[in-house]
C-alpha cells in the first residue's frame, strides 16, 4: 500500500444478485439498494437504477424493462453492471475526490478469471483506482468476526440470492470451498412453481420473497424458537387466475411453502456436507467444536439453522447482522489493508 492510498476513501461493496451494499471508510454502510436498473427499450436509455428501479419491478409499461444485471453472483450484462457500480459509487463518494478509492469487492468463490476481470475493470471503470476482489465467504467471516487468522478450522456458509458459498477457514485462507448456484432466488422461483402447479395461479417476484419471509420455513417445529409475531401459520396472497385471466385471492398454509423449498434446501445440506466429507480431520474437529456460521439473507429463512444442525450433526449459529457480514467484511479489508494483504 502506498503513502497516497492512505487519503482515498476506501470503498467495500457487496455486490449481490439481489442487492449492492457500500462501505465507506469511516463512515460504515452507507448504500444498500437492490442490484436492479431500468431501462427504456426504445432508446437503450438507463432511467432508473437501485431502489427507484425496483418499485418499478413487474410494473412498468412495454418499453420500460427492469433487469437485474448479475445472474448467481456474476456479472451477466457488462455494460450495465458498469452503468449500477458507478451510479453506486458516486452516490458514495459524493462530490470531488483527488484520489480515487481502492474498491473492495466481494466476490462468490468459484468464479472464473474471465469473470474476475470484468469486475475489476468495471470498478476501474466505475472511477476506482483499483479493485481488490475477496471471495465472499472470507468476507462474511471477517465481517461475523470469526477468528480466522488462528490455525484452528471455522466454516461459514454464506446464502445470497444467486449463490450459496460455503468455505472452511484456517490461517487467513480457505482451505476448503464449494459455490452453488441455489440461493434465495431459488426459494422464490420455487413457491412461485408451487402456487402454477397446485393452484393455476401466478404471482410476481416481491409477492413470492413476501410469502417466503412471512411464512417460509426449513423444518417442522421451527417456531419454538420464535417470538409471537413470526409464528404465523397461514398467509392471505392475491394473483392472477391462468385461467380466467382475473385477479384470485388464496390462503397458503406454512407448511406447503416448506414443502415447495425443500429440493433447493436439500442442495443447500447437501453442499455443506460435501465441503465437510473434504475437510481434513483436525480441522473438522475443530469444526465440531465451533459449529457452523451461516450469514446472508438466505440465513434469515425461519428454521434453516436448526435444519442445517440436524443433517449436519454440528451446532449451527447465525451470524449477527447476517444480511450485512459481506460488506461488513469487505469494510474492515479496506480499512486495513497491510493486515489482509494475503487476501489481495
Amino acid at each position: 500500500m502506498s503513502f497516497l492510498d492512505g487519503f482515498s476513501k476506501n470503498l467495500g461493496i457487496d455486490l449481490g444478485t439481489a442487492n449492492t451494499l457500500a462501505h465507506i471508510k469511516g463512515k460504515g454502510i452507507v448504500i444498500d439498494e437492490p442490484s436492479i436498473v431500468a431501462i427504456d427499450k426504445r432508446d437503450n436509455k438507463v432511467i432508473a437504477i437501485g431502489s427507484e428501479a425496483s418499485d418499478m419491478l413487474e410494473r412498468t409499461p412495454k418499453n420500460i424493462m427492469t433487469i437485474r444485471p448479475l445472474k448467481n453472483g456474476v456479472i451477466a450484462d457488462f455494460e450495465i453492471t458498469q452503468m449500477m457500480l458507478k451510479y453506486f459509487i458516486k452516490k458514495t463518494l459524493k462530490g470531488f475526490h483527488l484520489f480515487k478509492p481502492i474498491i473492495v469487492i466481494g466476490i462468490p468463490t468459484g468464479v472464473t478469471s474471465v469473470e474476475r476481470r470484468a469486475v475489476e475493470e468495471a470498478a476501474r471503470s466505475a472511477g476506482g483506482k483499483k479493485a481488490i476482489l475477496i471471495e465472499e465467504p472470507m468476507a462474511a467471516a471477517i465481517g461475523s468476526n470469526l477468528p480466522i487468522h488462528k490455525a484452528e478450522g471455522n466454516i461459514i456458509v454464506d446464502i445470497g440470492g444467486g449463490t450459496t458459498d460455503t468455505a472452511v477457514m484456517s490461517l487467513g485462507g480457505i482451505v476448503e470451498s464449494e459455490s452453488i448456484k441455489i440461493a434465495g432466488d431459488n426459494l422464490d422461483e420455487d413457491i412461485r412453481e408451487h402456487l402454477k402447479k397446485n393452484y393455476r395461479v401466478e404471482i410476481g417476484l416481491k409477492s413470492s420473497e413476501k410469502i417466503k419471509k412471512k411464512i417460509g420455513n426449513a423444518i417442522k417445529g421451527y417456531d419454538n424458537n420464535y417470538e409471537e409475531e413470526d409464528k404465523l401459520k397461514e398467509l392471505e396472497i392475491v394473483g392472477r387466475d391462468l385461467v380466467t385471466g382475473l385477479p384470485k385471492k388464496l390462503f397458503l398454509k406454512d407448511e406447503e411453502i416448506r414443502e415447495s423449498i425443500k429440493d433447493s434446501l436439500d442442495s443447500i445440506v447437501a453442499s455443506i456436507k460435501r465441503v465437510l466429507e473434504k475437510t481434513p480431520p483436525e480441522l473438522a474437529s475443530d469444526i465440531s467444536e465451533n459449529g457452523i456460521h451461516i450469514a446472508g439473507g438466505g440465513a434469515l429463512l425461519k428454521g434453516l439453522d436448526k435444519l442445517i444442525e440436524k443433517e449436519t450433526g454440528i451446532v449451527t449459529k447465525i451470524a449477527e447482522d447476517p444480511l450485512n457480514c459481506v460488506v461488513k467484511g469487505t469494510g474492515i479489508v479496506c480499512e486495513n489493508l497491510d493486515r489482509y494483504r494475503n487476501l489481495q
